[in-house]
């Protein structure tokens, strides 16, 4: 199973359109985002490519319950306080918006932890438990926006960079 990773959107609706519609191509049909929606409008172009949603709240997202209300809207998809673990495909799955020192200390008893705020992507394994910040989908702060695509089953991870000049020309 393939499965979207986003974080940081940050109201940039252009370049969420853009990352779930490749992401949909991409054959995912279920994104993790990582926190930092800021408005419920920014969920709609992931509703509209026809993606399942699950994630977490960021520091920036304001009303939380019209965030979740349009959440609810789409395909089976839910938003839940950070942090938050979920079994999908046989892993188990950590989802918190900043990686801090408290929740730290839980990443090893996951296979896969996803995290944001950094608005840096990266990738890193801590004994058997796969690390990954899918960077910056809004790209306010480092130029391109980005998301990831996980493949669960062989842990692999695609990031997508939005630099390409059918996006760059818009």
């Amino acid at each position: 199973m393939r499965i979207g990773l986003l974080a940081d959107t940050h109201d940039r609706v252009d370049a969420v359109a853009e990352l779930a519609k490749r992401m949909a191509a991409g054959g995912v049909g279920y994104v993790i985002h990582a926190g930092d929606f800021c408005s419920p409008f920014s969920l709609k172009p992931i509703q509209d490519v026809h993606l399942a949603l699950n994630g977490v709240f960021g520091r920036n997202d304001g009303d939380h319950e019209a965030l979740r209300a349009m959440a609810m809207t789409g395909l089976g998809s839910e938003l839940f306080e950070s942090p938050h673990s979920f079994e999908l495909m046989g892993k188990s799955i950590l989802v918190v918006h900043d990686l801090n020192e408290a929740v730290a200390r839980s990443i090893e008893s996951h296979d896969i932890v996803i995290h944001g705020f950094t608005h840096r992507e990266e990738m890193k394994t801590r004994g058997k438990t796969l690390i990954v910040n899918p960077g910056e989908a809004c790209g306010w702060l480092h130029g391109a926006p980005t998301g990831a695509i996980l493949d669960l089953e062989s842990r692999q991870v695609e990031i997508i960079k939005l630099t390409d000049a059918n996006w760059s020309n818009r």
